[in-house]
Protein backbone atom coordinates (compact mmCIF):
# COMPACT_ATOMS: atom_id res chain seq x y z
CA UNK A 1 0.00 0.00 0.00
CA UNK A 2 1.48 3.34 -0.59
CA UNK A 3 2.30 6.35 1.29
CA UNK A 4 -0.63 8.62 0.72
CA UNK A 5 -3.20 5.34 0.21
CA UNK A 6 -2.13 4.83 4.36
CA UNK A 7 -2.99 8.60 4.96
CA UNK A 8 -6.25 8.31 3.20
CA UNK A 9 -7.64 5.13 4.87
CA UNK A 10 -5.94 4.98 8.68
CA UNK A 11 -8.45 7.91 9.95
CA UNK A 12 -11.60 5.72 8.79
CA UNK A 13 -10.37 2.58 10.88
CA UNK A 14 -12.66 3.58 13.49
CA UNK A 15 -15.80 4.95 12.04
CA UNK A 16 -17.95 5.97 15.01
CA UNK A 17 -15.23 8.01 16.33
CA UNK A 18 -14.29 9.32 13.18
CA UNK A 19 -17.60 9.87 12.18
CA UNK A 20 -18.64 12.30 15.66
CA UNK A 21 -15.17 14.17 15.16
CA UNK A 22 -16.57 14.97 11.64
CA UNK A 23 -19.63 15.64 12.76
CA UNK A 24 -18.50 18.18 15.47
CA UNK A 25 -16.23 19.95 12.91
CA UNK A 26 -18.76 19.88 10.20
CA UNK A 27 -21.43 22.19 12.42
CA UNK A 28 -18.67 24.74 13.28
CA UNK A 29 -17.90 24.49 9.19
CA UNK A 30 -21.81 25.00 8.28
CA UNK A 31 -21.98 27.52 10.56
CA UNK A 32 -19.80 29.71 8.95
CA UNK A 33 -20.66 29.23 5.56
CA UNK A 34 -24.38 29.92 6.60
CA UNK A 35 -23.29 33.14 8.55
CA UNK A 36 -21.10 34.13 5.20
CA UNK A 37 -24.22 33.41 2.97
CA UNK A 38 -26.31 35.52 4.94
CA UNK A 39 -23.80 38.48 5.49
CA UNK A 40 -23.30 38.70 1.41
CA UNK A 41 -26.59 38.08 0.42
CA UNK A 42 -27.56 41.01 3.22
CA UNK A 43 -24.78 43.40 2.00
CA UNK A 44 -25.64 42.70 -2.05
CA UNK A 45 -29.67 43.55 -1.05
CA UNK A 46 -28.76 46.67 1.23
CA UNK A 47 -26.83 47.89 -1.70
CA UNK A 48 -29.24 47.43 -4.21
CA UNK A 49 -32.13 49.19 -1.65
CA UNK A 50 -29.23 52.34 -1.38
CA UNK A 51 -29.08 52.84 -4.90
CA UNK A 52 -32.64 52.34 -5.55
CA UNK A 53 -33.73 53.82 -8.81
CA UNK A 54 -32.74 57.20 -9.69
CA UNK A 55 -31.09 58.03 -6.54
CA UNK A 56 -27.66 59.13 -5.76
CA UNK A 57 -27.26 58.47 -2.54
CA UNK A 58 -29.17 57.69 0.56
CA UNK A 59 -29.85 59.58 4.11
CA UNK A 60 -30.75 58.14 7.31
CA UNK A 61 -30.72 58.94 11.19
CA UNK A 62 -27.15 59.98 12.36
CA UNK A 63 -25.74 57.36 14.63
CA UNK A 64 -28.29 54.72 14.10
CA UNK A 65 -27.48 51.15 14.84
CA UNK A 66 -29.18 49.72 11.97
CA UNK A 67 -30.51 51.38 9.04
CA UNK A 68 -34.01 50.27 8.69
CA UNK A 69 -34.60 51.26 12.06
CA UNK A 70 -33.90 55.25 11.75
CA UNK A 71 -36.38 57.45 11.60
CA UNK A 72 -35.97 60.97 10.30
CA UNK A 73 -38.57 64.04 10.29
CA UNK A 74 -39.94 64.29 6.71
CA UNK A 75 -39.41 68.19 6.74
CA UNK A 76 -35.77 67.55 6.21
CA UNK A 77 -36.63 66.04 2.64
CA UNK A 78 -38.10 69.55 1.67
CA UNK A 79 -34.67 70.97 3.59
CA UNK A 80 -32.56 69.05 1.92
CA UNK A 81 -33.98 69.94 -1.59
CA UNK A 82 -32.96 73.13 -0.84
CA UNK A 83 -29.51 72.25 -0.43
CA UNK A 84 -27.39 73.42 -3.74
CA UNK A 85 -26.92 71.06 -6.04
CA UNK A 86 -30.00 69.11 -5.10
CA UNK A 87 -32.12 67.93 -7.73
CA UNK A 88 -35.09 65.88 -6.35
CA UNK A 89 -35.17 64.01 -2.81
CA UNK A 90 -38.56 61.53 -1.79
CA UNK A 91 -38.61 60.36 1.51
CA UNK A 92 -38.76 56.49 2.03
CA UNK A 93 -40.54 54.72 5.42
CA UNK A 94 -40.16 50.74 5.70
CA UNK A 95 -42.00 48.31 7.29
CA UNK A 96 -41.38 44.23 7.69
CA UNK A 97 -45.07 42.39 8.88
CA UNK A 98 -46.13 39.07 8.13
CA UNK A 99 -48.21 38.17 5.34
CA UNK A 100 -49.27 34.94 4.13
CA UNK A 101 -46.46 32.46 4.61
CA UNK A 102 -43.83 35.34 4.50
CA UNK A 103 -43.02 36.83 7.88
CA UNK A 104 -40.88 39.30 6.44
CA UNK A 105 -42.78 40.55 3.77
CA UNK A 106 -41.64 44.40 3.27
CA UNK A 107 -44.34 47.25 2.76
CA UNK A 108 -42.54 51.18 1.28
CA UNK A 109 -44.26 53.90 1.91
CA UNK A 110 -43.89 56.99 -0.51
CA UNK A 111 -45.46 59.68 -2.45
CA UNK A 112 -47.01 58.48 -5.22
CA UNK A 113 -45.88 61.52 -7.29
CA UNK A 114 -42.34 60.07 -6.90
CA UNK A 115 -42.38 56.29 -7.80
CA UNK A 116 -39.73 57.40 -10.29
CA UNK A 117 -37.62 57.76 -7.89
CA UNK A 118 -37.88 53.69 -6.82
CA UNK A 119 -36.63 52.80 -10.58
CA UNK A 120 -39.64 50.45 -10.50
CA UNK A 121 -41.57 49.67 -13.39
CA UNK A 122 -45.29 48.84 -13.49
CA UNK A 123 -45.83 45.68 -15.46
CA UNK A 124 -49.45 45.31 -15.33
CA UNK A 125 -52.48 48.01 -13.69
CA UNK A 126 -51.71 51.07 -12.45
CA UNK A 127 -50.32 52.96 -9.25
CA UNK A 128 -51.71 53.32 -6.15
CA UNK A 129 -53.30 57.19 -5.38
CA UNK A 130 -52.46 58.94 -2.35
CA UNK A 131 -55.32 59.23 -0.49
CA UNK A 132 -57.31 55.05 -1.05
CA UNK A 133 -56.36 52.46 0.51
CA UNK A 134 -54.38 51.00 -2.29
CA UNK A 135 -51.56 49.32 -3.38
CA UNK A 136 -49.25 47.51 -5.89
CA UNK A 137 -46.99 44.29 -4.95
CA UNK A 138 -44.02 43.14 -6.59
CA UNK A 139 -43.58 40.25 -9.07
CA UNK A 140 -41.88 38.06 -6.55
CA UNK A 141 -44.73 38.85 -3.87
CA UNK A 142 -47.83 38.19 -6.88
CA UNK A 143 -46.07 35.21 -7.72
CA UNK A 144 -45.93 33.78 -4.21
CA UNK A 145 -49.13 35.10 -2.52
CA UNK A 146 -50.75 34.16 -5.64
CA UNK A 147 -51.84 37.74 -6.52
CA UNK A 148 -53.10 39.65 -9.39
CA UNK A 149 -54.77 43.22 -10.06
CA UNK A 150 -57.91 43.51 -8.53
CA UNK A 151 -57.68 41.13 -5.65
CA UNK A 152 -57.00 42.36 -1.62
CA UNK A 153 -54.16 41.93 0.41
CA UNK A 154 -54.34 42.63 4.42
CA UNK A 155 -51.63 44.92 5.31
CA UNK A 156 -51.46 45.54 9.44
CA UNK A 157 -55.02 45.40 10.29
CA UNK A 158 -56.48 46.88 6.71
CA UNK A 159 -57.46 45.02 3.38
CA UNK A 160 -55.56 47.39 0.46
CA UNK A 161 -56.70 46.91 -2.93
CA UNK A 162 -53.93 45.64 -5.50
CA UNK A 163 -54.41 48.44 -8.58
CA UNK A 164 -50.73 46.76 -9.80
CA UNK A 165 -47.91 44.75 -10.10
CA UNK A 166 -44.58 45.82 -10.26
CA UNK A 167 -41.08 45.05 -10.69
CA UNK A 168 -37.61 46.50 -9.66
CA UNK A 169 -34.96 43.89 -9.60
CA UNK A 170 -34.50 44.17 -6.24
CA UNK A 171 -35.35 41.26 -4.17
CA UNK A 172 -36.44 42.96 -1.36
CA UNK A 173 -38.86 45.01 -2.87
CA UNK A 174 -39.91 42.68 -5.59
CA UNK A 175 -41.11 40.58 -3.18
CA UNK A 176 -42.96 43.46 -1.17
CA UNK A 177 -44.85 46.28 -1.86
CA UNK A 178 -45.38 49.98 -1.96
CA UNK A 179 -48.07 52.14 -0.89
CA UNK A 180 -48.98 56.03 0.31
CA UNK A 181 -46.29 57.14 3.01
CA UNK A 182 -49.43 58.41 4.85
CA UNK A 183 -50.87 55.18 5.13
CA UNK A 184 -47.58 53.52 6.38
CA UNK A 185 -47.46 56.19 8.68
CA UNK A 186 -50.70 55.46 10.05
CA UNK A 187 -50.16 51.92 10.11
CA UNK A 188 -46.84 51.82 11.75
CA UNK A 189 -47.75 54.39 14.29
CA UNK A 190 -45.07 56.84 13.00
CA UNK A 191 -46.53 60.34 11.96
CA UNK A 192 -43.86 62.84 10.17
CA UNK A 193 -41.54 59.90 9.95
CA UNK A 194 -39.29 58.31 7.27
CA UNK A 195 -36.66 55.67 7.35
CA UNK A 196 -34.86 57.09 4.66
CA UNK A 197 -34.46 59.86 1.82
CA UNK A 198 -33.47 59.15 -1.53
CA UNK A 199 -31.46 62.18 -3.06
CA UNK A 200 -30.88 62.71 -7.16
CA UNK A 201 -28.33 65.18 -7.64
CA UNK A 202 -28.25 67.70 -10.75
CA UNK A 203 -26.17 66.70 -13.70
CA UNK A 204 -23.88 69.14 -12.86
CA UNK A 205 -22.74 68.60 -9.48
CA UNK A 206 -21.05 66.02 -7.83
CA UNK A 207 -22.13 63.31 -4.73
CA UNK A 208 -19.22 64.44 -2.95
CA UNK A 209 -19.86 68.05 -2.39
CA UNK A 210 -23.42 67.38 -2.17
CA UNK A 211 -23.22 65.17 0.49
CA UNK A 212 -20.73 67.12 2.42
CA UNK A 213 -23.23 70.60 2.42
CA UNK A 214 -25.41 68.06 4.07
CA UNK A 215 -23.35 67.16 6.51
CA UNK A 216 -22.23 70.58 7.53
CA UNK A 217 -25.58 71.70 7.74
CA UNK A 218 -27.33 68.45 9.40
CA UNK A 219 -24.76 66.11 10.77
CA UNK A 220 -26.19 66.59 14.08
CA UNK A 221 -29.34 64.63 13.12
CA UNK A 222 -28.80 62.98 9.49
CA UNK A 223 -25.93 61.23 7.59
CA UNK A 224 -25.55 60.57 4.12
CA UNK A 225 -24.46 56.85 2.68
CA UNK A 226 -23.75 57.08 -1.01
CA UNK A 227 -21.90 53.43 -1.05
CA UNK A 228 -21.40 50.04 1.44
CA UNK A 229 -18.81 51.06 3.06
CA UNK A 230 -20.56 54.12 3.91
CA UNK A 231 -23.24 52.20 5.23
CA UNK A 232 -20.71 49.96 7.51
CA UNK A 233 -19.28 52.82 9.19
CA UNK A 234 -22.50 53.50 10.11
CA UNK A 235 -25.17 50.93 10.70
CA UNK A 236 -24.08 48.24 12.98
CA UNK A 237 -25.70 45.46 11.72
CA UNK A 238 -23.84 44.14 9.47
CA UNK A 239 -20.49 44.65 11.44
CA UNK A 240 -22.06 42.67 13.93
CA UNK A 241 -22.72 39.96 12.04
CA UNK A 242 -19.23 40.16 10.40
CA UNK A 243 -17.90 40.11 13.99
CA UNK A 244 -20.09 36.79 14.70
CA UNK A 245 -18.69 35.44 11.76
CA UNK A 246 -15.33 35.57 12.12
CA UNK A 247 -15.53 34.50 16.49
CA UNK A 248 -17.48 31.79 15.19
CA UNK A 249 -14.60 30.62 12.98
CA UNK A 250 -12.38 31.07 16.19
CA UNK A 251 -14.19 28.89 18.06
CA UNK A 252 -14.56 26.25 15.45
CA UNK A 253 -10.79 26.51 15.30
CA UNK A 254 -10.75 25.82 18.92
CA UNK A 255 -13.24 23.46 19.71
CA UNK A 256 -12.22 21.38 16.13
CA UNK A 257 -8.83 21.09 17.08
CA UNK A 258 -9.68 19.86 20.39
CA UNK A 259 -12.07 17.08 18.89
CA UNK A 260 -8.82 16.45 16.07
CA UNK A 261 -6.49 16.36 19.03
CA UNK A 262 -8.37 13.68 21.18
CA UNK A 263 -8.85 11.67 17.81
CA UNK A 264 -5.55 11.64 16.51
CA UNK A 265 -3.98 10.74 20.25
CA UNK A 266 -6.35 7.87 20.44
CA UNK A 267 -5.21 6.94 16.73
CA UNK A 268 -1.52 6.81 17.91
CA UNK A 269 -2.42 4.85 20.96
CA UNK A 270 -4.14 2.62 19.00
CA UNK A 271 -1.56 1.66 16.42
CA UNK A 272 1.68 2.67 19.27
CA UNK A 273 2.52 -1.21 17.68
CA UNK A 274 2.33 -0.47 14.67
CA UNK A 275 4.37 2.41 14.42
CA UNK A 276 6.98 0.74 16.24
CA UNK A 277 7.06 -1.94 13.29
CA UNK A 278 7.26 1.68 10.54
CA UNK A 279 10.21 2.52 12.82
CA UNK A 280 11.87 -1.02 12.51
CA UNK A 281 11.90 -0.93 8.87
CA UNK A 282 13.06 2.02 7.92
CA UNK A 283 10.82 5.50 8.40
CA UNK A 284 12.60 8.26 9.21
CA UNK A 285 10.56 10.31 12.06
CA UNK A 286 9.62 13.22 10.11
CA UNK A 287 7.57 10.12 7.17
CA UNK A 288 5.97 9.41 10.81
CA UNK A 289 5.11 12.76 11.30
CA UNK A 290 4.04 13.54 8.12
CA UNK A 291 1.84 10.18 7.68
CA UNK A 292 -0.34 11.83 11.20
CA UNK A 293 -0.66 15.40 9.89
CA UNK A 294 -1.96 14.15 6.81
CA UNK A 295 -4.63 11.91 8.13
CA UNK A 296 -5.35 14.81 10.60
CA UNK A 297 -5.66 17.02 7.35
CA UNK A 298 -7.81 14.50 5.18
CA UNK A 299 -9.83 14.25 8.55
CA UNK A 300 -10.95 17.87 8.75
CA UNK A 301 -10.93 18.36 4.44
CA UNK A 302 -13.68 15.88 4.89
CA UNK A 303 -15.16 17.08 7.75
CA UNK A 304 -15.10 20.90 5.68
CA UNK A 305 -16.34 19.26 3.07
CA UNK A 306 -19.81 17.80 4.64
CA UNK A 307 -20.19 20.95 6.81
CA UNK A 308 -19.98 23.21 3.58
CA UNK A 309 -23.33 21.07 2.11
CA UNK A 310 -24.77 21.45 5.49
CA UNK A 311 -24.62 25.50 5.76
CA UNK A 312 -25.79 24.90 2.09
CA UNK A 313 -28.90 22.94 2.90
CA UNK A 314 -29.85 25.24 6.14
CA UNK A 315 -29.53 28.20 3.88
CA UNK A 316 -32.18 26.32 1.38
CA UNK A 317 -34.09 25.77 4.60
CA UNK A 318 -34.06 29.10 5.69
CA UNK A 319 -35.12 30.43 2.05
CA UNK A 320 -37.93 28.07 1.98
CA UNK A 321 -39.52 29.70 5.50
CA UNK A 322 -39.64 32.82 4.23
CA UNK A 323 -36.36 34.49 4.01
CA UNK A 324 -35.69 34.02 0.49
CA UNK A 325 -38.47 36.94 0.73
CA UNK A 326 -35.81 39.34 2.22
CA UNK A 327 -32.85 38.29 1.03
CA UNK A 328 -31.28 36.73 -1.58
CA UNK A 329 -28.23 34.31 -0.64
CA UNK A 330 -24.90 34.85 -2.33
CA UNK A 331 -22.58 32.05 -2.46
CA UNK A 332 -19.52 33.88 -3.04
CA UNK A 333 -16.40 31.96 -3.15
CA UNK A 334 -14.32 33.69 -0.34
CA UNK A 335 -16.93 32.00 1.93
CA UNK A 336 -15.92 28.53 1.07
CA UNK A 337 -12.78 29.46 0.69
CA UNK A 338 -12.86 30.58 4.75
CA UNK A 339 -14.56 27.45 5.39
CA UNK A 340 -11.94 25.35 3.86
CA UNK A 341 -9.04 27.39 5.96
CA UNK A 342 -10.60 26.77 8.64
CA UNK A 343 -10.56 23.27 8.42
CA UNK A 344 -6.75 23.53 7.45
CA UNK A 345 -6.29 25.33 10.11
CA UNK A 346 -8.00 23.01 12.55
CA UNK A 347 -6.29 19.62 10.46
CA UNK A 348 -2.75 21.51 11.08
CA UNK A 349 -3.15 22.40 14.65
CA UNK A 350 -5.25 19.80 16.03
CA UNK A 351 -2.68 17.02 14.54
CA UNK A 352 0.37 18.79 15.56
CA UNK A 353 0.81 17.04 18.35
CA UNK A 354 -0.14 13.93 18.16
CA UNK A 355 2.07 13.41 14.66
CA UNK A 356 4.89 15.10 16.82
CA UNK A 357 4.09 12.52 19.29
CA UNK A 358 3.83 9.55 17.08
CA UNK A 359 7.65 10.60 15.61
CA UNK A 360 9.00 10.74 19.21
CA UNK A 361 7.89 6.85 19.86
CA UNK A 362 11.29 4.97 20.79
CA UNK A 363 10.99 1.72 18.46
CA UNK A 364 11.96 -0.61 20.75
CA UNK A 365 9.56 0.28 23.31
CA UNK A 366 6.90 1.02 20.51
CA UNK A 367 7.18 -3.27 19.57
CA UNK A 368 6.87 -3.86 23.21
CA UNK A 369 3.75 -2.29 23.59
CA UNK A 370 0.67 -4.57 23.63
Amino acid sequence: MSFFSLIVKNPFRNKTRTALAVVGIAIGIATIVALGIITDGLKASTEETLKAGGADFTIVEANVSDMFLSKVDDSYVDKVKNVTGVDDAVGVLTAVQPVGGNPYFVIIGMDPAKLSMSGMKITSGTQFSGDGKEVIIGKVAAEKLNKTVGDTITLGKEDYKITGIFETGDLQQDGGSFISLKNLQEMEDKPGKVTMIYVKIKKDAKVEDVTKAIEDQYGKDITTISSLEDLQNVDQGLNTIDTASWAISLLAIVIGGIGVINTMIMSVYERTREIGVLKAVGWKNRRILGMILGESLVLTLVAGLVGTIMGIIAIQLLMGLGMGGFIKPVYAPDVFLRAFIVALTVGLIGGFYPAYRASRLPPTEALRYE
